[in-house]
C-alpha cells in the first residue's frame, strides 16, 4: 500500500494521516510542554498504523506541526501535507474550536473532498476521523463538526467520556487508552483504503485559507442563489449543454464538474461554518431585494448568458439600484465552453454595464471583469466572497438592544466619575453651555460594552 493520496509527482513521501490539534500554552516558563501528552499519543498512534499497513521506507504514517525543524517554512510544509495526507484527524478539545489555525488546517483539506464529490466521485465514507482530547458539548461543536455524525462511543464508553487525555493520564484506564488508540489506527486505515481524494495545491498560501470556525454563538446564516438560464427558456445560439430544467441546474464547468454549480458552493460554504438557504435568484428577489436591513448576507452566482434575457437584466438592475453590499456577486465563466467563447467579448460588456454601480469594494463584492475562468479559481474567490458579504452584512443588520429602561453611561467629569448632574457633591451644568475645548475629552461617554 502506497502512503501517496493520489497521483502526481512530489518532492516529499506523503504522510498517512495528518493530525490538527490546539497547541496548549505554557502557565509558566519553567513547566513542562503542556503537549508533551499529545506527541506520545500521537506516537502511539503511528505505531498502530505502521503495523496495520505495509508502507514503505520514508513514508511517515502521520504528520504533526511538533516534527517541523527550526528554520524550515512552516507554512509550505503545513500546505503540503494538507494537500497529500489521506485522511485528516481533528483532535477534539475547547481549545480546538477556538484556534484559527485548526480552523484553516481543516477548511484547507476538507476543500479537496468537496471538490471530490464536484468531480462525480461521491462517497459515502468521510476522510476526517475526529478524535477526542478532552470531550466537547455538541452546543460548542461549529457546523463542520456537527455534520460528521461521528459515533465516539464506538471507541469504547470510557474514551467518549474521558477522551484521549483522560485515558493518558489515569493510571487505571491504560488498557482503555490503548484499545481506542488502536480503534482510531484501523479507522484511519480503513477510510483510507475506501476512499481515493485527489491531491489539492501544495503551493496555495497557507495563511489566505479561511477557518472553517466561526465565532461562538448562535449559527450564522447564509442565501445562496443562482440567477442562470434552464433548458426550456435559452437565449438565442446558446447550447442546452450546462443547463437543466430549473436554473439551480446550471454547470458551467463541464465536463471538469458533474455537479451543479450552486450545490457546490453550498458546501462550501457550510464549511465555512454557516447554515446555508440554496435557491434561484427569480423566487428569492423578494425576500433578498427586500427594502429595509437584510436578513441574512447573500451570495449570487450570475450566469452572463442570462443577461441577455430582458428579466434577467431587470432582476440584476433591482440589485444594483440600491445600496445592497452585503449580497456578493460571483461570475463564473469557462472560457472552453465553444459557445461561451464566440461571445465573450459581448456578454464581459454586458456584465460591466450592469455591474457598474459595483466598481467601489464598498459598493459590494464583484469578481474580476474576466469572470471566473476555472473551477479553482471558484473556489479561491468564494471565501472572499462570503467573507465580504458577512462583513457588509455585519454594518447594515438591524440592531436589537436589550429591553427595558436605559440606565445613564457613566462621564468622566472634573471631579472623578458620575452620572453628569446628578453626581454627588458636583454642581448642575446647564445643558445649553457648549464645553470648551479642553473638556470635550473629559464630557465623551464611555461606550458600554456589549
Amino acid at each position: 500500500m502506497s502512503g501517496f493520496a493520489g497521483g502526481g509527482s512530489r518532492d516529499r513521501a506523503a504522510p498517512y494521516f495528518f493530525l490538527s490539534y490546539a497547541h496548549t500554552p505554557k502557565n509558566h516558563p519553567d513547566d513542562r510542554d503542556p503537549n508533551h501528552w499529545v506527541e506520545r499519543f500521537f506516537r502511539d498512534l503511528c505505531d498502530h498504523v505502521l503495523q496495520l499497513t505495509s508502507l514503505p521506507a520514508g513514508v511517515p504514517a502521520g504528520f504533526m506541526d511538533k516534527q517541523m525543524q527550526p528554520g524550515e517554512g512552516w507554512q509550505e510544509r503545513l500546505s503540503e501535507a494538507l494537500s497529500y495526507c489521506r485522511v485528516f484527524v481533528p483532535l477534539y478539545s475547547p481549545r480546538y474550536f477556538l484556534s484559527e489555525q485548526c480552523g484553516r488546517e481543516w477548511f484547507a483539506f476538507s476543500q479537496r473532498g468537496v471538490n471530490h464529490q464536484s468531480r462525480g466521485n461521491a462517497s459515502s465514507v468521510s476522510e476526517i476521523v475526529p478524535a477526542l482530547w478532552v470531550p466537547v458539548p455538541p452546543k460548542q461543536l461549529p457546523q463542520p463538526a456537527e455534520r460528521l455524525q461521528f459515533n465516539h462511543a464506538s471507541f469504547g464508553e470510557e474514551y467518549a467520556d474521558e477522551g484521549f487525555y483522560g485515558l493518558i493520564k489515569l493510571q487505571y484506564l491504560r488498557e482503555q487508552y490503548e484499545r481506542a488508540v488502536y480503534l482510531l489506527a484501523k479507522r484511519i486505515v480503513r477510510v483510507a483504503e475506501e476512499t481515493t481524494l485527489p491531491d489539492g495545491d501544495p503551493q496555495q498560501e497557507y495563511l489566505s485559507v479561511p477557518s472553517a470556525f466561526g465565532p461562538p454563538g448562535p449559527a450564522r446564516q447564509m442565501d445562496v442563489s443562482v440567477l442562470a438560464c434552464s433548458s426550456t427558456e435559452l437565449p438565442e445560439n446558446r447550447g442546452p449543454d450546462c443547463y437543466g430544467t430549473h436554473a439551480r441546474e446550471w454547470n458551467p464547468y463541464r465536463p471538469d464538474s458533474s455537479r451543479p454549480l450552486v450545490e457546490h458552493a453550498a458546501e462550501l460554504v457550510r464549511n465555512l461554518d454557516y447554515q446555508v438557504k440554496v435557491g434561484e435568484f427569480e423566487a428569492d428577489a423578494g425576500r433578498m431585494l427586500a427594502p429595509g436591513p437584510p436578513s441574512a448576507p447573500g451570495l449570487l452566482l450570475m450566469d452572463r448568458w442570462a443577461l441577455t434575457t430582458r428579466h434577467g437584466r431587470e432582476l440584476v438592475d433591482r440589485l444594483c439600484a440600491e445600496d445592497r453590499p452585503w449580497i456578493s456577486v460571483m461570475v463564473p465563466w469557462n472560457r472552453s465552453d465553444p459557445d461561451s467563447a464566440a461571445r465573450e467579448t459581448e456578454l464581459r460588456e454586458i456584465a460591466d454595464t450592469v455591474l457598474a454601480p459595483r466598481q467601489l469594494e464598498s459598493a459590494g463584492h464583484r469578481s474580476p471583469g474576466g469572470g471566473l475562468l476555472t473551477l479553482e479559481a471558484f473556489n479561491q474567490e468564494l471565501p472572499r466572497a462570503v467573507e465580504a458579504a458577512e462583513r457588509h452584512y455585519k454594518a447594515h443588520a438591524r440592531t436589537f438592544p436589550p429591553e427595558g429602561p436605559s440606565t445613564p453611561l457613566p462621564r468622566v467629569l472634573p471631579g472623578g466619575m458620575g452620572y453628569g448632574a446628578d453626581a454627588p457633591g458636583l454642581p448642575a451644568q446647564r445643558t445649553d453651555e457648549k464645553p470648551s475645548t479642553s473638556e470635550k475629552g473629559e464630557d465623551t461617554p464611555y461606550e458600554r460594552e456589549p
